[in-house]
């Protein structure tokens, strides 16, 4: 299946060191034709790290995708009845916005795009980067893995012997994941040997 024409709502939170692995996928979206559209969170907006300045990797995102990000809930509003995307994605998602949206809360741009999409029954793709996956937001993770319209990126753990409730999905399988959950599947399997990644948090 190809992407080309498809337009995909691309969700940033605040795992920043995850973004280098994330942006050269956003990158292969875009070569294949796919309308990717950019949407952050005011963590990834106004937040310097050793990864980067926040405001570099807006500008970095808007460079590759050719648009300006959503950054407010009321431009995120309209991604359900008036602009729908086929597909919205979070990459990274945190254990923050992961227990957020597990438990129907919309504070920001990235949740209020991923209920817009739910809303008209369309697939919502997330890849996890969260220390706590396997500790107190494990029950986040059940909740949302059995909630309809959403699909996972195969994860496991990244350091398991020196984090051991720490889990990250494989971003380079993003692509296949959203074939998949445009029709409707869950690509298997889910839970891989992650840490055998060189991509560590």
């Amino acid at each position: 299946m190809s992407l080309k024409g498809v337009r995909i709502g691309f969700g940033l939170t605040g795992s920043h060191c995850t973004y280098d692995a994330v942006f050269p996928e956003i990158e292969k979206l875009v070569n294949e034709g796919a309308e990717v559209i950019p949407i952050v969170t005011s963590t990834v907006q106004h937040t310097e790290t050793r990864f980067g300045k926040g405001e570099d990797w807006i500008g970095r995102i808007e460079k590759l995708t050719g648009h300006h990000v959503v950054d407010s809930i009321v431009k995120a509003e309209p991604l359900g009845p008036k602009t729908p995307l086929a597909c919205m994605v979070i990459a990274p998602m945190t254990g923050n916005s992961m227990s957020k949206m597990a438990n129907a809360l919309t504070d920001s741009p990235v949740l209020m795009a991923a209920k817009a999409t739910m809303r008209n029954h369309r697939p919502v793709v997330v890849a996890i980067s969260t220390n706590d996956a396997l500790g107190l937001n494990g029950t986040n993770l059940m909740r949302l893995m059995d909630s309809k319209d959403v699909y996972f990126v195969p994860f496991g753990q990244d350091d398991p012997e020196k984090k051991p409730t720490s889990m990250v999905a494989r971003m380079s399988q993003i692509r296949e994941t959203i074939i998949a959950a445009l029709d409707g599947k869950q690509i298997q399997p889910v839970i891989i040997e992650r840490y055998n990644d060189s991509t560590s948090i």
